[in-house]
Formats: C-alpha cells, sequence, structure tokens
C-alpha cells in the first residue's frame, strides 16, 4: 500500500513538473475607459493560479520584482498619482531578500489614471510584473497596451507559452545556437514538482509529533488502563473489546484531524500563506514556542481546565455506544493536554505557514495515527503490554529534549520578526550561538551532566540518593549526536554554510564576519560569448537562467551552491553563464519577434534571455539550469528547484559522462 502512493505522489509530481516548464499561471486583460471626472482609466484585470502570487508595486529596492507600467507614448495624457492595485494584498518580510513585500493571490486589478486633453490621447505602453509560487518564479512578464481618444478597446494579454513560432523578422538568433531543443530536452525527476512530497514530509513530521507525544508521561500510562477498559467491559465478547478499541483509535484520528482543518476553515489558505511572511504572527509563534518550551523544561504545567475534562468524562458515563467512545477519546485529548498541546502547536504553527491548504490536516492525520495507534495494536494484541516499557523517569527525558528542540525552533521565527523590522538583535552568528548552546546543553542534559528540578531522584541499593545516575545507551547515543550536532554549527560562527541550519538560520548577509570564500562564480552573462568561449576551450556549458528578484534562486545559490563538491565541479568543469531574465539594462534597439501568431518586443537584455529560455528550452520559470554541448546540444534533462545536493551533483556528473 505504502509502495503505491509513494508511486502515486511519484506520479503526479512528474505531471506537474511536467506543466511547471512551461507555467501560464497568470492571464491579464487590459481595457480603458473614461470616468465621471473626464479622465482615463486604464485596467489590468489578473487571474492567478492556486499557489501562484503576483508582487505589488511597493517593494523596495533589492527585492523581487515590482509591477510597473512603462509609457513607450503619451500623447495628450498626464498620470495622477500611482497604481492603484485592488485586491487581497498580503504584507510581509521575504527572508531571501531581507525586505518586506506585497503580494495578491488569486485576483488582482491595478489600475491607472491620467489627466487627458480635450484634443484627444494617445497612449501606448506595458505593464510588468513578477510572479512566483514555492518552486519557481516567472521572469519579468510584460502585458502591452495601445490605446486612442475615440477607440475604446479590450485586448486580452497572456504570458506566452512554450511552443514558440519559428517566424521571426530578427536577424540576432539566426544561428544553430539558438535552434530549439525541447524535443530532445526532457525533464528530469529533479523539476518535479514538490508540493506532494511537502505533504508526505508533514505528515511523516506529525507522525513524529505522535510518537513522541505517545512517550509522554500524560499518555504512556493511559494506554494501558483504556485498553483493559475495553477488553474488561467486553469480556464474554472479545470481538467487541477489539472493535471498542479500534474506534476509540479512529476517533482520535477523527478529532485531531478536525482541529487540522479547523486551523485551514478559520484562517484560509491566503491567510495561512500571508503568516510564513508576516512580522507580528511571527512574534506570536516565538512567544507561543518558548512558552511551550519552557513548560517541557518544567518551568511550570501547562493544563486545561479540570471542569472541562470532567464534563466530557461525565457526558461519556452516561452515554453509550459510538458516542460514549468518542467522548473518551475527547477526555484524552483533553486530559493529555500539558504534555501533546506544546507538539501540536508547534505542529500547527509549522505545517500553517508552509501556505498549503491541506497541510494543518495532513500533520494532524500524522500525529493522530501515531497516538492512536498502539490502542488499536494493545487490543489486538493484550500480550504485547506485558512487554511494553513501564511508566518512568525516561518519559520525563522526552519532556525535557522536547522543550530544548521547541526553544530551539522559536528563534527561527524570532529570526523573521527581527528581520522585518530591522532590530539587528538576532544575526546570523547571535543564532548559531543559541542553537549552539541549546543542543550542547540537551546533550549535557541526556549524559546527566546537568539535572533540571523536576527530574526524579534516583535510589541505590540502600536506599541513598544517587548523585549522578546512570546513563543509558539511548540517553548515552542522543546526548552524543546534541553535542557532535552543537560542533557542527561551531564553524558557522565563521561563514561556513552549516546546510543542515540554513533553512532555519538568517541569511548569510547578515553575518559580521565571513572567512567563507567557496563561491561560484559566472565566467559569462551572455550566452554567445559564453558559447563561443567553450568551443575554444572544448568544454561543457552550464546555463543558469535566474532572476535578481527570483527567491528561489537564492534559496538554491544559498543551500546548493555553497556546497563544496558542486562549486568546484561547476567553477572547473563547465563554463557556467548566468543569465538575468529581469535584466533591465536595454538593448541597442528593440527586436521584434512572433510568438503564437502574436508579435512581441525584447526591448531589455532580459527579454532576450527570458526569449532564449522560452524558444530554445521550452520553459519560462527560473530557476531553470541546462547543461550544453559547445555546439548547444543538451548533455543531460533540465533541473529546476530541488535542494537536494546529492542530486544536484548527480546532475551535474550526468552531463560530463
Amino acid at each position: 500500500m505504502i509502495k503505491r502512493l509513494y508511486t502515486l505522489f511519484i506520479i503526479i509530481g512528474v505531471a506537474l513538473g511536467a506543466m511547471a516548464q512551461m507555467a501560464e499561471p497568470v492571464k491579464f486583460s487590459v481595457s480603458e475607459k473614461i470616468n465621471d471626472k473626464g479622465q482615463l482609466e486604464i485596467s489590468f484585470r489578473g487571474t492567478i493560479e492556486e499557489g501562484w502570487h503576483v508582487y505589488g508595486t511597493n517593494i523596495p529596492e533589492g527585492g523581487p520584482t515590482a509591477t510597473t507600467i512603462t509609457l513607450e507614448k503619451q500623447d495628450g495624457v498626464k498620470p495622477i498619482d500611482g497604481i492603484k492595485t485592488i485586491g487581497d494584498v498580503h504584507r510581509g518580510l521575504d527572508p531571501m531578500f531581507g525586505v518586506e513585500v506585497e503580494t495578491i493571490e488569486k485576483e488582482v486589478t491595478f489600475v491607472q489614471t491620467y489627466e487627458v486633453d480635450k484634443e484627444g490621447y494617445n497612449i501606448s505602453g506595458y505593464l510588468t510584473f513578477g510572479a512566483c509560487n514555492d518552486e519557481n518564479c516567472l521572469p519579468p512578464t510584460t502585458v502591452d497596451f495601445s490605446f486612442k481618444s475615440g477607440n475604446t478597446t479590450t485586448t486580452e494579454a497572456t504570458e506566452t507559452k512554450a511552443e514558440a513560432v519559428a517566424e521571426t523578422n530578427n536577424t540576432a538568433f539566426g544561428n544553430d545556437l539558438w535552434a530549439p531543443v525541447t524535443g530532445q530536452l526532457k525533464s528530469d525527476d529533479d523539476v518535479t514538482s514538490q508540493t506532494d512530497a511537502s505533504l508526505l514530509w508533514i505528515f511523516l513530521m506529525g507522525m513524529g509529533g505522535g510518537l513522541l507525544a505517545l512517550l509522554t508521561p500524560c499518555v504512556w500510562p493511559i494506554i494501558p488502563m483504556t485498553v483493559s477498559f475495553f477488553l474488561k467491559r467486553s469480556k464474554d465478547n472479545r470481538r467487541k473489546g477489539v472493535q471498542d478499541a479500534i474506534t476509540y483509535g479512529i476517533s482520535i484520528i477523527v478529532i485531531y484531524v478536525g482541529l487540522g482543518m479547523l486551523v485551514t476553515v478559520c484562517f484560509g489558505a491566503s491567510a495561512l500563506n500571508a503568516m510564513s511572511t508576516n512580522a507580528v504572527f511571527n512574534i506570536l509563534f516565538f512567544l507561543l514556542l518558548a512558552v511551550f518550551g519552557l513548560s517541557f523544561l518544567g518551568g511550570f504545567e501547562l493544563t486545561l481546565p479540570s471542569s472541562w475534562s470532567n464534563a466530557v468524562d461525565s457526558k461519556a458515563e452516561k452515554t453509550t455506544g459510538l458516542l460514549s467512545i468518542f467522548l473518551m477519546a475527547f477526555t484524552l485529548s483533553l486530559v493529555s493536554f500539558s504534555c501533546t498541546g506544546p507538539i501540536i502547536g508547534f505542529l500547527l504553527v509549522e505545517v500553517a505557514t508552509s501556505g498549503s491548504t491541506l497541510a494543518p490536516a495532513m500533520g494532524m492525520l500524522g500525529f493522530a495515527l501515531a497516538l492512536a495507534l498502539p490502542f488499536t495494536l494493545f487490543a489486538l494484541f493484550p500480550t504485547m503490554l506485558k512487554s511494553a516499557p513501564r511508566s518512568g523517569n525516561w518519559m520525563n527525558n522526552i519532556k525535557v529534549m522536547l522543550g530544548f528542540l521547541e526553544l530551539a525552533f522559536s528563534l527561527k521565527f524570532l529570526s523573521v520578526a527581527d528581520l522585518a523590522y530591522g532590530w539587528g538583535i538576532l544575526d546570523r552568528e547571535v543564532f548559531l550561538c543559541l542553537w549552539i548552546l541549546l543542543f550542547a546543553m540537551m546533550g549535557l542534559y541526556m549524559l546527566n551532566i546537568i539535572r533540571l528540578p523536576h527530574d526524579e531522584d534516583e535510589y541505590d541499593e540502600e536506599g541513598n540518593i544517587v548523585t549522578r545516575p546512570r546513563t543509558g545507551i539511548t540517553r548515552l547515543l542522543i546526548g552524543i549526536f546534541s553535542l557532535a550536532f552543537a560542533l557542527y554549527m561551531v564553524p558557522g560562527l565563521w561563514g561556513a554554510p552549516c546546510k543542515a541550519v540554513s533553512a532555519f538560520a538568517p541569511p548569510m548577509n547578515t553575518q559580521d564576519f565571513n572567512l567563507h570564500s567557496q563561491e561560484v562564480t559566472p565566467k559569462f552573462h551572455d550566452y554567445d560569448m559564453a558559447m563561443a568561449y567553450a568551443k575554444e576551450k572544448n568544454m561543457p556549458v552550464m546555463l543558469d537562467f535566474t532572476g535578481y528578484g527570483c527567491v528561489n534562486c537564492r534559496k538554491m545559490e544559498a543551500a546548493v551552491w555553497t556546497d563544496p563538491e558542486v562549486a568546484e565541479i561547476i567553477n572547473d568543469k563547465y563554463v557556467l553563464v548566468t543569465l538575468h531574465v529581469d535584466d533591465k539594462t536595454p538593448l541597442a534597439e528593440p527586436i521584434t519577434v512572433v510568438e503564437n501568431g502574436q508579435e512581441r518586443k525584447l526591448r531589455t537584455i532580459g527579454d532576450r534571455w527570458s526569449y532564449l529560455q522560452r524558444y530554445k528550452f521550452g520553459a519560462n520559470a527560473q530557476p531553470f539550469y541546462v547543461l550544453l554541448t559547445p555546439e548547444g546540444k543538451p548533455l543531460a534533462p533540465s533541473y529546476s528547484y530541488n535542494e537536494d545536493v546529492d542530486a544536484y551533483i548527480e546532475w551535474l556528473n550526468s552531463g560530463l559522462k
């Protein structure tokens, strides 16, 4: 069954990956009208596919592509104020660029108003916008418009598709190096969408949280009592007892999955996505996880009002059948809150900020499944209870370990808020120092070197308190791993990439002292010059289609290109040419091409490289990597956003072979 589900994930991923090669997630229609004040209003109405967002007009310098309007002809018109944005605008910090950005999902309308001369008007130009999802970004895309007074029209503008029409009136691309290779270039699994894999990871993360919650003092001692209750209540009919235990487990799943769905219903997919970058929400998440972490460390006990659990328990005793069993499961959820609450809180914060509508329910499904499974297994095989570990101080050790982990992860959310407000209190080295201390203390605790007030005392045979209790094998291994992880992060204080924590730590540009010099450096920023050099040196070429405002391109460079082996292969064995599709440098003169039967003007260097990507490779999303021979023929499948370093190395080596 698992194998079939995994195969289904792969099939869906490959299909989504194929669609991602030539994405058309945003479509705009352009219209004009004269309002009641006699002013000209030009409106760009856009529809945006689920999972994608368009950037607004208010983007600071150094951020992703902002929405702008460029006029090529403006006879008889004068702009009034700026562009008005109509839609659900979300504002939040983009951690990769370190600036606050505006994003819009589903629908948006940009309106620019102009004063009009009495003699009429003649206006033409284009709207430029940028769009991204969790894995790819589109190049800055233009929507052309042209209007004259007395000639009101509405034009449809969409992003161009993969198959470019060969008829062009330019001679700049009249060589074999620009010849389309879409038939030879096949997308590898590495460019597949990570959405399904992310949901699978969220499910597994939830299951891991459920297993940890299972081993806490609030849950583990309840299992034998609950199973024994069902079996004794139906001692004359063991089958009925097993059915009741299974129903009890299913009820637990329904309760927690319902909680996950409630999160989505209350906030909605758009709000969940906005939470990940909203500074205020990130401060609240930090405080929430910090409180939960201190609770697990024994600072205080988090419990729900006892009247709640007493009322539900009393109701369960007065009812029968399925409702009675469901209320018993609900009582377990309330009674065990002091142990399960911090874990559930952490899971919901993590999955909610992923932006996926299904993520909260998927995370809670994994959590509830792990929590409910033992009740069913022990009911089916009662003899297993005899060999199950007994309650003891080991469960408190798990709580303390979770407390350290929650404190560590809470800093991730404080970092986002710190970047948003520019406090500068949690630069990368400060963050790493705190993580080093937390994991070192966790290691020392697991090795019994430090103790906390609520740890139980251990006694020797004479009844005396043991000052230095023995350390079990499991605690020893966890302690060694924690201390080793703390040591692993130490070089990061001097600029080492520390890829294992790059997704949590602040960006490298917040590091004050950086000795790390292993960088990938492009040899060229011009395709034709790079190909000529590669032919002269007889070397393979690596094309890097990127953008100054491409978030996921920066993620790949931070997580993958910082790997020493990756950097060595690219720098020494390939001619790397980086082509920015949002380079605003004007061409000597605009180039007109024909795509899908429509004329399109290439005005900038970025337009030229974007056209190369569409025309030659049938793709328009970034990041997008291609390995070529000096003659422009593919050496391997293309590669897109995937932060798996080993897969990237394998892909690079496949081109060399």
